[in-house]
């Protein structure tokens, strides 16, 4: 056992608890040890994750009446953070199973479903990683669902799932069309141990390359109608997304804050071992700047969510907050590699890491046309239920 997977113990005084941004500190020199070779191989970082299960940190979002540490979307966010300082991939394939961690963890605590309890449980005793196939699924669904005696047949290609090398259940859907044309997504849970569930390794990208981010091929899988945990219209907001929306990208999003956090350390060291220039103190200005706009928007989403009210409101302030972190990110990445000279271009000095991994800010969902869209139909008091 990790020394530190006591420090999350719900029975020990909170005195005694190490809290989640503790541990991550104290993990962050190992896992940026290995991030390199993780990059240069595209290799999944597995051996980080099995760092971050035995010092307790797959349980943290977890509420401790259920046997996990406890951790606030705050402080899972900080936590986020420091490990992509470290490692961009780890943080971001872990942002995955510590959002849907945090989202059933709020649903139990604020809207009282108690129909999520068993799975919190299995995450804290058995510390078991879950998927999120959002990258593929989003308000549209995709996949096809089948009804037949008792439940659905699956068939499906579930791509972008982060950390799918370590995951044991993924959260998932499929669309199934009714007799009339209308399609509606069930949602429900596939183990990683299936038969009929495999892994195609499809992830060979620009950035990022460590989070095994590869496709998942569900081939007439059979989920009961106990399975399926609730069904919506496709196409259509509701309102547990709006829950998604508001616990989720301020998670993922500390990720890339993280990653350009980073960046900026690294120009800044390199720079001032470069003679006193106009230009090269406007360039550390203007990083600066881009930065700390980042961190401001961040703070939003974060300030959005201790709210605990998703609503239409919520994921519009929520995804505002998304297009300026992704857009003062990346812009403050760019301007490190600018400050830090040629020398940036080497990947012995983990600019270019950070400048590629960066890159992903761009596409979670809502990306520019969808955000601008929608935050204008809410400005124009029009209808955003389609907008995705």
């Amino acid at each position: 056992m990790h020394p530190l997977s006591e420090a999350l113990r719900p029975d020990l005084p909170i005195a005694a608890r190490m809290n989640v941004v503790q541990i991550a500190q104290s993990l962050a020199p190992e896992i940026a040890a290995r991030s390199v070779q993780a990059d240069e191989d595209d290799c999944f970082v597995s051996e980080n994750y099995a760092l971050l299960k035995e010092a307790g940190l797959v349980e943290a979002g977890v509420p401790q009446e259920l046997g996990g540490g406890g951790a606030s979307i705050r402080e899972l966010a900080e936590m986020l953070r420091i490990l992509a300082r470290s490692c961009g991939s780890t943080a971001l394939a872990f942002a995955m199973h510590t959002h849907q961690v945090a989202i059933p963890a709020w649903r139990w605590r604020y809207q009282n479903v108690t129909a999520v309890e068993p799975l919190l449980r299995r995450v804290a005793s058995e510390r078991i990683i879950l998927l999120s196939s959002g990258g593929s699924d989003w308000i549209g669904g995709s996949g096809v669902a089948e009804k037949v005696d008792g439940g659905y047949r699956i068939n499906a290609r579930k791509a972008f799932t982060s950390g799918a090398e370590a995951g044991a259940v993924l959260m998932t859907g499929a669309v199934i069309e009714d007799g009339d044309g209308a399609r509606s997504v069930i949602h429900f849970g596939a183990s990683m141990k299936a038969a009929e569930v495999r892994i195609e390794q499809t992830w060979r990208s620009m950035g990022m390359r460590g989070t095994g981010s590869n496709d998942v091929i569900l081939e007439s899988l059979f989920v009961p109608d106990a399975g399926v945990a609730f069904t919506r219209k496709a196409g259509v907001w509701h309102p547990v997304f709006q829950v998604i929306t508001t616990v989720a990208f301020p998670l993922i999003y500390a990720v890339y804050l993280g990653v350009a956090e980073s960046a900026r350390d690294i120009a800044i060291g390199l720079a001032k071992t470069r003679p006193p220039a106009e230009h090269i103190a406007s360039l550390a200005g203007r990083m600066e700047t881009a930065l700390r706009a980042a961190q401001l928007a961040h703070r939003h989403m974060l300030d959005v969510a201790d709210r605990n009210e998703p609503s239409v409101e919520s994921v519009n302030e929520v995804m505002i907050g998304r297009a300026l972190v992704a857009r003062h990110a990346i812009e403050a990445t760019e301007l490190a590699m600018e400050l830090a000279g040629g020398v940036a271009f080497y990947r012995d000095r983990g600019l270019e890491r950070r400048f590629r991994d960066v890159q992903g800010a761009r596409y979670h969902p809502l990306q520019p046309a969808a955000q601008a869209r929608y935050t204008g139909s809410v400005a124009l008091g029009q209808d955003v239920s389609t907008i995705f």
